[in-house]
């Protein structure tokens, strides 16, 4: 919801804390009308402002991309928030913002009483009857669904992003970010590669501000020297897009100016090839 917000010229929006009139959340005022439930709101923004990430999509391509966004929000989900209040809670509770002169002590009482919640939501959604191991089988199912249909693509639909990219990327920058040490970020940063290559280019592109003190990454300006650049050992995976342009019969008919030792375009995950070519012109 919020990359959706990021990527459509919405109205100016924050969050004070409070839950929607059924309780639930997220949820939006416009013009003195409340909308509560994702799904909700952004048929609610495409009515009035005109806003629709999913013209691109034909018939098949639009339910693709319903039946993706009820796995992740209906299932996945579950298994991220176990991982998150229940067996890390630990570490979820030092990234909990509270000041004051009680802060450690409210903290360890909002932790755990969300962790009873999560406990229970998930008993009562049925796959919080399953062991944890049995949990996080379902969870890397999940993940690699997600991997093999993103494949090589910058977005999950292809080269444009689309209202499923905000559902998938808002919980898988759990995993990314939120997560240290735990399966599911030895997972993406790991054998699903792809996924943090993703998470990373979203990141990049919809939010430049967005910089953490522990990155494992490092980012360049597009004028470094080839010489003068440097890798940490989790690169920077917003560059890398394994996407390339093929004629009908298959052959590779381009590729952009600059590429890595692998032959993968530097540019093309997140720049478009008009703005680059108006760059060079620049210099």
């Amino acid at each position: 919801y919020v990359l959706y917000l990021r990527v459509s010229p919405s109205p100016t929006n924050y969050f004070d804390g409070k839950l929607s009139p059924q309780g639930k959340m997220p949820w939006i005022e416009y013009n003195h009308k409340k909308v509560s439930g994702t799904e909700f709101i952004i048929d609610f923004l495409e009515e009035k402002l005109g806003v629709n990430l999913n013209k691109h999509l034909g018939p098949h391509e639009r339910a693709v991309s319903r039946a993706v966004t009820k796995m992740v929000e209906e299932h996945f989900y579950w298994t991220l928030a176990y991982c998150q209040w229940v067996e890390n809670l630990h570490e979820t509770q030092k990234m909990v913002s509270l000041f004051g002169p009680f802060s450690d002590l409210l903290k360890w009482i909002l932790c755990h009483l969300t962790k009873g919640i999560v406990k229970r939501e998930m008993y009562g959604h049925g796959i919080g009857r399953f062991s944890e191991e049995e949990m996080y089988t379902l969870m890397e199912k999940d993940m690699r669904t997600l991997a093999g249909l993103l494949g090589d693509k910058k977005y999950i639909m292809g080269p444009n992003v689309s209202t499923v990219d905000a559902t998938v990327f808002g919980h898988l920058a759990q995993a990314m970010w939120t997560l240290p040490g735990t399966r599911p970020e030895r997972l993406i940063k790991g054998e699903l590669i792809n996924l943090a290559m993703y998470c990373e280019r979203i990141r990049r592109k919809f939010w430049p501000e967005w910089h953490h003190d522990d990155d494992n990454t490092l980012y360049e300006s597009e004028e470094s020297s080839e010489a003068s650049k440097t890798y940490s050992p989790l690169q920077d995976f917003s560059f890398y897009s394994r996407t390339e342009t093929f004629d009908e019969e298959g052959n590779s008919i381009s590729q952009t100016p600059d590429t890595d030792y692998t032959g993968h375009s530097l540019f093309d995950s997140d720049v478009d090839m008009d703005e680059y070519r108006d760059h060079e012109q620049c210099k």
